[in-house]
């Protein structure tokens, strides 16, 4: 009974996280580590607590993190602006704390393919200079990968 009670509190607050945080990068286009930190730690103890081992999630947390630096970094040599925020490191270091290591290849793919989507469904003289925030289709794509795993 206390694993399911854990599978549908940690459920129920991950996705209520994923769309406060949604909300607020539209909006603002930030993260706020306030959010996206207590997400990763809560993670890791979910995981923790379901399987007792921990290791792939925290793995996953760190991977995640440090994919997203990697990319953002480059960019920023590269073309001299910022292109990907550090929040969505974060936000991808939380799809690893929840998800595993594994799934950080479908979490970005997923989050990717939806954001192409959207800007090619855009008008065309809009699109150059359109600023998206990458926060809800990443917190978008962690659902669907989480959801996905435990309940279907």
């Amino acid at each position: 009974m206390n694993a399911i009670i854990t599978e549908w509190v940690g459920t129920l607050g991950l996705l209520g996280g994923l769309l406060w945080l949604s909300v607020i990068d539209w909006q603002t286009y930030r993260l706020p580590n306030r959010l996206t930190k207590p997400l990763i730690f809560f993670g890791l103890i979910y995981n923790f607590n379901l399987s007792l081992d921990v290791y792939p999630y925290l793995l996953g947390a760190v991977l995640g993190y440090a994919i997203f630096w990697v990319v953002e970094t480059a960019y920023r040599l590269i073309r001299k602006q910022d292109g990907l925020g550090r929040g969505d490191a974060k936000l991808l270091a939380v799809g690893g704390a929840w998800c595993g290591a594994m799934a950080l290849p479908f979490i970005i793919l997923i989050a990717s393919g939806t954001a192409l989507a959207y800007v090619l469904m855009q008008p065309s003289e809009t699109r150059a200079n359109l600023k998206l925030p990458f926060g809800p289709f990443l917190a978008a794509a962690i659902a669907v990968i989480f959801v996905g795993s435990k309940f279907i």
